[in-house]
Parts: C-alpha cells; sequence; structure tokens
C-alpha cells in the first residue's frame, strides 16, 4: 500500500481485477467497495479485505481454465452483514473501518493457538447464470481461515502436486486450474474442509 500510494501504476495494477490474465481483459467487474443491499441473498453485503487479491485469483484460473466460466465470467465477494436497519448499520461500519490500511501485525502477533484451532468459516457462492438460473454452493472450513486452515491448504495443494507430476508442465499456475478435483478431494479428506451444493 506504501508503494502504491507513490506510484498511482501500481494502485492501478492492484485494483485491476485482470492484472493476471495477460493479453485478455473481460466485462466490467463489481467494485465491491460500497455497502449494498443484495437482492438476491436478502441481506446487506460490505466489502471484503481479501477482495481484490482474491478476484485476480479466480479470473487467472479461468483464464487457465481456457475460460471455462465464460469470458463474460463476473466475480465479487463481499461480506454479508445481514438484513435491516441492523445489517445496514454493520456494512457501513465494516465499509467505513480503515484499520487495516494503518495498523499491521507484527511476527508472534496475530491469533492464539486456541483461536486458530477453534476458529471456522462459512463460505456461501451464489452464481447466476445469463439465462437466469441460479446455484449456490457453500464451503465450510474447521480452524481459522487465514492462519489454521490455510496452512492445511497450502501443504495438501503441496503434496496433491507432489502425487499428480503430470497435472503441470511449469508456469505460474492457480489451485483450481492446475489440480481441481484431485485438490478438493484431498482438502475434503486431510484438511477439515467441506464442499457443498446447497439448495435455491
Amino acid at each position: 500500500m506504501a508503494a502504491a500510494a507513490k506510484d498511482p501504476s501500481l494502485g492501478a495494477t492492484l485494483m485491476n481485477p485482470f492484472a493476471l490474465t495477460p493479453g485478455f481483459t473481460g466485462p466490467d467487474q463489481p467494485s465491491g467497495a460500497k455497502p449494498l443491499y443484495d437482492e438476491a441473498l436478502g441481506s446487506w453485503v460490505a466489502p471484503f479485505m481479501m477482495a481484490t487479491i482474491n478476484t485476480k485469483s479466480i479470473h487467472r484460473s479461468n483464464f487457465l481454465l481456457d475460460h471455462r466460466y465464460g469470458k463474460d465470467f463476473v466475480y465479487d465477494e463481499m461480506v454479508l452483514t445481514g438484513p435491516g436497519e441492523k445489517g445496514e448499520a454493520t456494512a457501513k461500519a465494516v465499509a467505513g473501518d480503515k484499520s487495516m490500511a494503518t495498523d499491521t501485525t507484527q511476527p508472534g502477533e496475530g491469533p492464539t493457538k486456541e483461536q486458530r484451532e477453534t476458529g471456522m468459516y462459512d463460505l456461501l457462492f451464489v452464481g447466476e447464470t445469463t439465462d437466469g438460473r441460479s446455484i449456490r454452493a457453500s464451503v465450510q472450513g474447521d480452524m481459522d481461515p487465514g492462519y489454521g486452515s490455510t496452512s492445511k491448504m497450502i501443504a495438501e495443494s503441496a503434496v496433491c502436486l507432489l502425487k499428480n507430476p503430470e497435472a503441470a508442465s511449469g508456469g505460474i499456475w492457480t489451485p483450481a486450474a492446475v489440480l481441481g478435483s484431485l485438490l478438493l478431494d484431498r482438502l475434503q479428506r486431510n484438511a477439515g474442509l467441506t464442499f457443498r451444493m446447497e439448495h435455491v
């Protein structure tokens, strides 16, 4: 962030969802920068701090998979804050929180061992097709996502690639594009993740 403040071109790259898809730019993407009411979910939503990073990886996966999700694919991530006035107030508070820009965690700080091991997460993915159909899937993890679960995902990705060396011949891949269902199976067996299609 400090470097981007000095060099506007870095800021533009950080905000470009297609920064990792050389030669391809898809349709305009949601900015995810403001709280809003999501009719499909019946909830207020607020900006998610990891969205600018995650969206680049999602679009790179689509790019590497020869646009399996479509060349007109649109993606964003938000935090659900609930319905009504309380949900709106929470969404506005989340959007107005600028502490991530100034507060930095030092080595040795962060969640305790107990917090890492007793944490969890529950993600809902809602897809809408061009013909109006809706598809919902959930991903749940059994540990703190930032420290506990992520380390297990990284380790399982490495083991999966070691056991399936033919999956990639080199280059910079995303886990979805190079390992796909092989990794999904390992994550469910060994890393405490659950992937499930939800009813509409």
